[in-house]
């Protein structure tokens, strides 16, 4: 619940709407409908590699998966922050990669939940796997997914991203037509990157259409952390190791030297 910063800038390639049309007619007259659908995830699964920068990895590119449970959300924050780093956010044609998070639970000096319920506040108390969508400092849309049962006053700032598709309407609403990680390592970019507003607060992100939250594979080892500019809360809390970030990509905000291996 906190503002954005900057890194490092590695580069990615466009995909190629010809090579896909082309893969597609190949392999509809070979299969019919069967054919078609091997096509079609042929040419998604190429667009992902094509928008990943290079120094992600083949491997690392994520499927574009079903939507999770409810349940898979009503955790504690703590539990579900690590769960969402390589799950997708996806709003219409934009789909972006979760890198990097943040843990904000009860009683904590640093969480909105700490002000009780208020207009601006009671998506927090809300049912898990619900967005919370708040406006910081007056520029920046922050993405947060309500954590635990609803009453309790939890959830997960979304950080950082990579993007998976829709890279031309990313740029576009950053305003920045750039490949390199600063398009997406922020919370404030990310929520610029889905165009989101503070009416997507208390959307349930497990249900289809809109904004969702989608399967992904999880990372193979993750970072971990203190919170990044919340001075303002107690010592306790201000040095509590609740940021997440997956190991080895550069699509993870300012600051770095702050993260070390989960384990």
């Amino acid at each position: 619940m906190t503002t954005s910063g900057a890194p490092k800038r590695p580069s990615f390639k466009r995909s190629s709407p010809g090579k896909k049309s082309r893969l597609r007619t190949r392999r509809v007259a070979a299969g019919g409908r069967e054919g078609e659908a091997e096509a079609e995830a042929a040419g998604t699964s190429a667009l992902a590699r094509a928008l990943l920068p290079a120094s992600v990895g083949l491997d690392a590119v994520p499927p574009v998966g079903r939507a999770l449970p409810r349940d898979f959300f009503e955790v504690d924050a703590l539990d579900l922050a690590p769960r969402l780093l390589g799950k997708l956010l996806r709003r219409d044609e934009v789909v972006l990669r979760i890198t990097e998070v943040e843990a904000y639970r009860p009683n904590d000096s640093a969480c909105h939940g700490r002000f009780g319920i208020t207009a601006r506040t009671a998506p927090v108390f809300g049912p898990g796997g619900h967005a919370y969508v708040y406006l910081c400092y007056g520029l920046h849309m922050m993405l947060n997914v309500v954590a635990d049962i609803e009453g309790v006053g939890a959830a997960v700032l979304i950080r950082s991203c990579s993007p998976v598709s829709g890279l031309e309407t990313i740029q576009r609403r950053r305003g920045q037509q750039t490949e390199k990680p600063i398009l997406l390592t922020g919370p404030g970019k990310v929520g610029q990157a889905l165009g989101l507003s503070t009416d997507w607060s208390n959307h349930p992100l497990y249900a289809p259409g809109g904004l969702e939250v989608l399967d992904g594979p999880e990372p193979e080892s993750i970072l971990v952390g203190p919170r990044v500019g919340i001075e303002y809360a107690s010592p306790e809390h201000v040095a509590a190791p609740w940021r997440f970030a997956i190991a080895g990509t550069p699509w993870i905000s300012a600051p770095k030297n702050t993260l070390r291996p989960r384990y």
